[in-house]
């Protein structure tokens, strides 16, 4: 029996500069939910330690893995996602970029 073409995982990282902890808290609170029904998954949330090569602005980055690259543009534009924009824009500077495996 053949399998169909296996899914490329898609990857959401952010760089984050957080401008309103209290901001960033409520709309960090609420992203989980989001992305929960397009079977994402946090990779990793980190601080950035040095820059050992180039320039970089952002002092934290996030990782989510999408199962595919409709899914994570799916979430972006939900209005799940849409509903927080205004907060992240009041609480941080982010760059988000995507990737596919």
């Amino acid at each position: 029996m053949e399998k169909g073409p296996k899914m490329k995982n898609a990857y959401l990282i952010g760089h984050i500069t957080v401008r309103n902890q209290e901001k960033w808290a409520e709309y960090r609170s609420k992203v989980p939910a989001t992305i929960e029904p397009w079977g994402a998954a946090l990779i990793f949330r980190g601080k950035l330690c040095s820059v050992l090569s180039g320039s970089h602005e952002h002092n934290d980055t996030v990782v989510i893995r999408f199962p595919d690259l409709k899914a994570l543009n799916n979430w972006h534009s939900s209005s799940a996602y849409q509903a927080l924009i205004p907060i992240r824009q009041e609480a941080a500077e982010i760059e988000l970029l995507s990737y596919e495996e």
